[in-house]
């Protein structure tokens, strides 16, 4: 399902609302559920709202993110783990999560997360779309067999630069050259998936991933193959869509 919504502002309450019910629902069903947060600019608003929502028991919330730099500590402000402890872990309480150390040895890393993720389904997991299509931190060709959880994988140059564009860097050659990601199998395994993606800027990526060829090159268009997302827009990043995509 693709809803769109006038704004950016209405674009992020529409997604919490939903974020809150979808978590409400399953801590109804489960003693525990596991969540999937994406990072990023494109993010903050949605996210301002969702933990801003009363009555979600985030103690019972087991957080995991999407990725993180190779090389970045959680003292760099472009850290997503800082940015994942500041925005949601420190709003919320939770108590359960896993941080990706861009510090760590990459095989270390890489071994205690994937154990971590790999002991029980993931139940929401929240995502973006990258100017350059890419979901996670796999930029194009995105590998769409890879079955480890997590990933190293090469940053390109249009991911790089969108960092920089939203001031989390404030040169290209400050910007690492690799990340540690989610696999697209993995985030795909997720029971419920939310993407949340404002802005003009995104636009073509929107149309290539939603109206294109399902493609490595499109790495978002993976998503049409899962049975139960909905991708958030606004009138800015649905505005080069040839087709009505509201509520499909």
């Amino acid at each position: 399902m693709v809803r769109i919504l006038p704004t950016r502002q209405e674009l992020a309450v529409a997604a919490a609302d939903h974020a809150a019910e979808s978590l409400r629902t399953l801590l109804r069903q489960q003693d525990m559920v596991r969540l999937l947060a994406a990072t990023g600019a494109s993010q903050i608003e949605f996210l301002n709202h969702l933990t801003a929502i009363r009555g979600i028991d985030w103690l019972r919330v087991e957080l995991f993110h999407l990725d993180e730099y190779v090389g970045l500590g959680i003292e760099h402000p472009a850290s997503f783990a800082r940015y994942i402890k500041e925005r949601i872990v420190h709003r919320t309480g939770i108590t359960v999560y896993h941080l990706l150390d861009g510090t760590r040895p990459e095989r270390e890393m890489l071994t205690a997360i994937n154990q971590e993720i790999a002991k029980t389904r993931v139940d929401l997991a929240f995502v973006g779309i990258g100017e350059n299509g890419h979901l996670a931190f796999n930029d194009p060709p995105a590998d769409f067999e890879a079955e480890d959880p997590y990933l190293i994988v090469n940053l390109d140059q249009a991911c790089r630069e969108q960092q920089v564009g939203e001031g989390w860097f404030t040169s290209l050659s400050e910007v690492p050259h690799q990340a540690i990601s989610i696999s697209i199998q993995q985030l795909l395994k997720a029971k419920e998936i939310l993407c949340i993606v404002p802005d003009k800027r995104k636009a073509a990526a929107v149309k290539a991933c939603l109206e294109g060829p399902l493609s490595p090159a499109a790495p978002a268009s993976a998503l049409r193959v899962h049975p139960n997302a909905t991708i958030f827009l606004d009138a800015a990043s649905a505005s080069l869509l040839s087709r009505d995509e509201d509520n499909r």
